[in-house]
C-alpha cells in the first residue's frame, strides 16, 4: 500500500500549495475566474486527501472513503460552480473591480502546480480506477488554469473588469462537463468499490 501512498502523499502536498495561492489571490484581486479554480482544486483536495486516508484502512472502510471521493468530486464541485456562477452573473450586472495581474500569476502558478500533482499521480493512476480520476481531473485543471490569465490578461488590456466574470462562466461549465464524463467514465469502478484493483488485495478472477 505505500506504493500507493507516497504519490497521494506528494500530490495533496503540491495540491495544497495551489489552491493556497489561487485562493489568497482570488479573494485579493476580487478575481472570480481565480476563484474558481481554487475552489476546484479545494474540490481535488479533499478527494486526495480521502483517498490517501483510504489507502492507510482496512479495505472495506477504504471502500467507502473511495465512494465519498467520488462524491465529492461531483455533487459538491457542482453545487459550488452553480453558487460562483451565480456570483458571476451578478457582477456582469454590477461590476467590480479586478486586479489583472494577480490571477495572471497565480493562474500560471496553478497550472504549474497542477501539471506536477498529474506527473506524481501517472504511474500509480495506470493500476488504480480512484487513482485515474483524480489523475485525469488534474490534467484537465492544467488547462482550465490558465483560464485566469486569460481573464487577467484582457482585464489588463481593456481595463474592463467584465471578462473576469464571463470567463469565470465559462470556468465552471468547463468543470461541470469534465467532472460528469470522468466520473461517468469511471462509474462502475468507483461507485462500486470492490471493483476497484488496489493494493488491498488482488483483483478476482472471474473463471474461478
Amino acid at each position: 500500500m505505500s506504493h500507493r501512498r507516497k504519490p497521494l502523499a506528494a500530490a495533496f502536498s503540491l495540491n495544497t500549495s495551489v489552491l493556497v495561492v489561487e485562493i489568497a489571490a482570488g479573494l485579493k484581486a476580487s478575481s472570480l475566474s481565480l476563484l474558481l479554480d481554487g475552489v476546484h482544486n479545494l474540490s481535488d483536495e479533499l478527494a486526495l486527501g480521502l483517498l490517501l486516508l483510504a489507502y492507510a484502512l482496512r479495505a472495506g472502510v477504504s471502500g467507502r472513503l473511495l465512494q465519498l471521493a467520488n462524491l465529492f468530486n461531483s455533487l459538491g464541485l457542482a453545487a459550488v460552480c452553480m453558487f460562483l456562477s451565480w456570483q458571476a452573473l451578478e457582477r456582469l450586472a454590477v461590476p467590480v473591480s479586478v486586479i489583472g495581474l494577480v490571477p495572471i500569476v497565480a493562474g500560471l502558478v496553478g497550472a504549474v502546480g497542477n501539471w506536477g500533482v498529474a506527473r506524481v499521480l501517472r504511474e500509480a493512476a495506470r493500476e488504480d480506477a480512484a487513482i485515474r480520476l483524480a489523475y485525469v481531473h488534474n490534467l484537465g485543471d492544467v488547462l482550465l488554469s490558465l483560464a485566469p490569465v486569460a481573464a487577467g490578461s484582457l482585464v489588463l488590456a481593456s481595463a474592463m473588469s467584465v471578462f473576469d466574470p464571463l470567463i469565470a462562466l465559462v470556468v465552471a461549465a468547463v468543470i461541470l462537463v469534465t467532472t460528469l464524463r470522468s466520473v461517468a467514465g469511471s462509474h462502475e469502478e468507483l461507485m462500486w468499490p470492490e471493483n476497484v484493483v488496489c493494493a488491498h488485495a488482488e483483483p478476482i478472477d472471474s473463471r474461478n
